[in-house]
């Protein structure tokens, strides 16, 4: 299917890099501009952030509307983090107490994206891929199918189960399909976070605490789960979460029954302050607004 290619380099010092995002510097900066619709913000020397498509990583510094900056449980947030790093092939790095690089060697590592548009946040949505040996000329159309899906951290991270399969309705059928095999079979493995993951058996929210230390969950039910007690000053309890959900009519199809519905129908809360995802990430498509 026919992707954007853009060659240029990671470079991270005075960043934050977490592991769904990362900033890159195309060789030609005016090759944001190929892009159709929403337009990519990119800084005086041409550098964007990145968010890698199909997937999202354990929050590592959340900003919600109101209130202080929140992570999730640090273990596997800071090593999606630290492991698309390496993937990159920086190889020390280090950061203040912000979580901003400092230092890093090398200081840019060369790489290349595959994109289609920028979301409502102004990140380049993309497939990340590293090294000179990108499948085409810089500023053109490619095909990109499931074999080239496979050279990106965004298929690495899903593999090594650091990151949950989260789709938007631009990524092709075919991408989602690969990387919900790939999700599929980390889970049966029981790598990375799966072991600890309760999104789909339920995790007990007593507090802020819970969510920030404890309860491993996909990141959009956390970050809604954090929005809504923020709002409510921390009170525990969930009872209002479904009709808050209802809300903020976050639309997406259900795959398995062909049906486009709110997030609030395939979330459930339980005696006050259990909440789970009775249908699995990879079978949820968003609808971006």
């Amino acid at each position: 299917m026919p992707m954007l290619l853009i060659k240029g380099a990671y470079k991270i010092v005075g960043a934050s890099p977490d592991g769904d995002s990362v900033r890159f510097y195309p060789d030609d900066p005016d090759e944001w501009d190929l892009l159709r619709g929403r337009r990519v913000r990119r800084n005086k020397t041409g550098g964007a952030q990145l968010r890698l498509d199909g997937i999202d990583t354990l929050e590592t510094h959340y900003r919600p509307p109101s209130g202080p900056e929140l992570h999730q449980p640090a273990p596997f947030a800071g090593k999606a983090a630290d492991e698309l790093l390496t993937w990159l092939g920086f190889e020390t790095v280090r950061r203040d107490a912000n979580g901003i690089v400092t230092e890093c060697t090398p200081e840019v590592r060369p790489g290349y994206i595959l994109t289609r548009s920028a979301d409502v946040n102004g990140r380049c949505v993309a497939l990340a891929g590293r090294g000179a040996d990108a499948p085409g000329n810089s500023g053109t159309s490619v095909h990109v199918d499931v074999t080239e899906l496979r050279r990106t951290a965004n298929h690495h991270h899903v593999a090594e189960g650091l990151a949950y399969p989260t789709f938007y309705r631009k990524l092709y059928a075919d991408l989602r399909e690969e990387l919900t095999m790939a999700a599929q079979q980390a889970r049966a493995a029981d790598k990375g976070l799966w072991p600890e993951d309760e999104t789909r058996s339920g995790a007990k929210i007593n507090g802020l605490s819970s969510l920030t230390d404890s309860s491993v969950l996909m990141p959009k039910l956390f970050r809604r789960l954090a929005d809504y007690m923020l709002l409510n000053n921390g009170d525990p309890s969930l009872l209002g979460f479904p009709p808050y959900l209802e809300q903020r009519d976050d639309r997406l199809l259900i795959l398995s029954g062909s049906q486009w519905t709110g997030f609030d129908t395939v979330v459930e809360v339980t005696n006050g302050n259990t909440v789970r995802m009775n249908r699995a990430p990879e079978d949820l498509v968003f609808d971006e607004k």
